[in-house]
């Protein structure tokens, strides 16, 4: 696991998650070196050990600290949510707002899961397990609470990440449209996929979903 030494130790360390969510982007955990890794930060590689472990603890801290700080996010942004409606509403903008800003961070995790050794991918994956039961939970309030239509609770979780989650691929700022209007988008995507028409009418908070501006996708 990561450790500093030093009075400069949580600055370098800070660094070097920095230099090695940067070069894991750019080149791919296999590719990248701890020599890079050391020149990216300005350090000799040897002083690395001062600071992590492994390359595989260095990954496996930025996946489990990316997918907490996930959670963690999430769980404020429900908070004070009891509506179904208004808690899916509460996730997808959350999980649209969030990708949109640690793109670099979600790709890592998302793409270097295999690099994972065994014990630090099923760490991983209860992390990940634990984010996807947040949005089956809501879903399944909604179906009990006969406001949302879902044929299968499992199916529809991973489906609606993987759409919320497919932003990454194409989300460029400066685009078309505004980040409020990109996530009004998804919100009526999501929505329309799971509840009645007339649940989401009479559920709506009144205001006016953004349409079109000035800082937001390539579309």
């Amino acid at each position: 696991m990561a450790r500093t030494i030093g009075s400069h130790g949580p600055t370098t360390l800070e660094a070097i998650r920095k230099a090695g969510v940067r070069l894991i982007f750019e080149r791919g955990y296999e590719a990248m070196s701890l020599r890079q890794l050391a020149a990216e930060v300005g350090i000799q590689a040897g002083s690395l050990y001062n600071h992590i472990s492994t390359k595989q603890d260095l990954l496996f801290d930025l996946v489990q600290d990316h997918i907490n700080d996930l959670l963690r996010e999430l769980d404020l942004a429900l908070e004070g949510k009891a509506d179904p409606v208004e808690k899916l509403r509460a996730f997808v903008a959350f999980h649209v707002s969030y990708h949109m800003t640690r793109k670099r961070e979600v790709f890592i995790a998302n793409s270097e899961l295999r690099s994972l050794e065994a014990k630090n991918y099923d760490a991983v994956v209860a992390l990940r397990g634990a984010y996807e039961r947040r949005l089956a939970q809501i879903l399944t309030e909604g179906v009990t609470e006969g406001v949302f239509e879902v044929v299968d609770i499992q199916v529809a979780t991973f489906a609606i990440i993987s759409l919320l989650t497919g932003l990454c691929t194409w989300y460029r700022p400066g685009g078309r449209l505004t980040r409020d209007a990109i996530i009004a988008a998804h919100e009526k995507l999501v929505l329309s996929g799971v509840a009645p028409q007339a649940a989401i009418g009479q559920r709506r908070s009144g205001s006016e979903s953004p349409q079109t501006a000035v800082a937001g996708s390539r579309p």
